[in-house]
């Protein structure tokens, strides 16, 4: 009992000031993405526009919660999340500055230098500056633990050795924030690791996409063959890693992107379902079925990013709402698919079967992305005590 009461996640509602930005983003982004069809609007933070994230940036909406002096907007968590919610729903293509805001410029602030946040976090927030993840492995995906990549000192830095794969939009970035081993083995578990700033560019990296199901190449898997760092690239003490890594992943594992992966499938699904000859009673139910679960999930998702916001460390909770979210994200496709297939395929728009099409090839995925669907149950049942 004791385990699940210290779970409790009470009801939490956004603070009005931070729901008064809502209307401004809608109207900037109804705009934004007026000519974008669905089936692209269902990639949202996988999709990616450069032009896009520059406009975002000139709003002051990247970084809207980093402090002022590092060119952020000094607004509350909670706003970022009003933010973030209409993004997704509208289906905006922010995967440009998507891990740079959400991750690495505030792990940036809390854990680096003065002159790494002086240097890095203005260009994100500008929209100038994207990073990636390297955290998993071949080997060591959601077991983190268990990475290989190394970096060496030497007089010069660090010597970077190794490779990290699933590492979304490398491609396109100019920096990783790279988990790593810098002292012991593999089978020192979480010791001996660190986090290091790699530049795309330097000599030694190699950036290879990957193409999915759906034929977009946004995750790569990257090489590093004697990379040389300089001294500067460490984030954080050494062997300091997991500690930050875990920090890290409360954040990415119970945001709204954990909910709405599927959202522009389902609210195009309602527009054809509410039409007079569509409006069946199987139609009815399944958008409660929908609805009743969705309600429910982002109300655990903004009582997690209160805790944050108090400078708790919800990870198991996180984990709850990941598992959960990324569940009902990968049953609405299979849902709409049940119900369009069961009607006249002549009644089905073209537009709205490409939605589907995409969503279904992709779902997958969500159960994978931030930690697969074993690993969190196994974190969720250590946290209420059952193993």
């Amino acid at each position: 009992m004791s385990s699940l009461n210290s779970l409790a996640l009470p009801l939490t509602r956004i603070p009005p000031e931070d729901e008064a930005l809502r209307p401004a983003v809608r109207a900037f982004l109804q705009e934004a993405v007026r000519d974008m069809p669905a089936h692209i609007r269902a990639r949202s933070w996988g999709g990616y526009d450069t032009a896009f994230s520059r406009r975002v940036g000139e709003r002051g909406w990247i970084g809207l919660t980093l402090p002022r002096e590092y060119g952020g907007g000094g607004r509350s968590a909670f706003a970022r999340y009003v933010l973030v919610e209409e993004f997704l729903n509208a289906g905006a293509p922010v995967g440009s500055h998507w891990i740079a805001d959400r991750q690495s410029a505030p792990l940036i602030l809390k854990y680096g230098t003065e002159a790494q946040k002086r240097f890095h976090v203005p260009r994100i927030c500008r929209g100038e500056s994207f990073f990636c993840i390297g955290m998993s492995e071949p080997n060591s995906g959601s077991d983190l633990a268990s990475v290989r990549t190394r970096a060496v000192p030497n007089d010069r830095g660090w010597l970077l050795n190794g490779q990290k794969i699933w590492t979304t939009n490398a491609h396109h970035c100019q920096y990783m924030i790279a988990l790593v081993r810098t002292s012991g083995g593999p089978e020192d578990r979480h010791k001996g690791l660190s986090q290091v700033i790699v530049d795309l560019s330097l000599p030694g990296v190699t950036v290879r996409p990957i193409e999915d199901l759906s034929g977009d190449s946004h995750f790569c898997e990257v090489f590093f063959d004697n990379v040389q760092l300089g001294a500067d690239a460490l984030v954080g003490d050494e062997g300091q890693g997991w500690e930050q890594v875990t920090a890290e992943l409360a954040f990415e594992r119970s945001g709204p992107e954990r909910l709405y992966s599927s959202i522009v499938l389902f609210d195009q699904w309602l527009d054809y379902a509410r039409l007079p000859p569509n409006r069946t009673p199987s139609a009815q139910r399944l958008a409660g079925k929908v609805l009743g679960q969705l309600t429910p999930l982002r109300a655990m998702s903004v009582s997690v990013q209160e805790k944050l916001t108090r400078g708790a460390s919800p990870i198991v909770e996180a984990a709850l709402v990941k598992e959960l979210g990324t569940t009902l994200e990968q049953m609405i496709p299979a849902w709409i698919a049940e119900d369009l297939y069961s009607r006249g395929a002549e009644d089905i728009p073209v537009e709205l079967l490409m939605t589907l099409k995409y969503v279904t090839e992709a779902s997958p995925s969500f159960s994978l992305r931030g930690g697969t669907r074993e690993i969190l149950r196994g974190m969720i049942a250590r946290g209420l005590g059952l193993r």
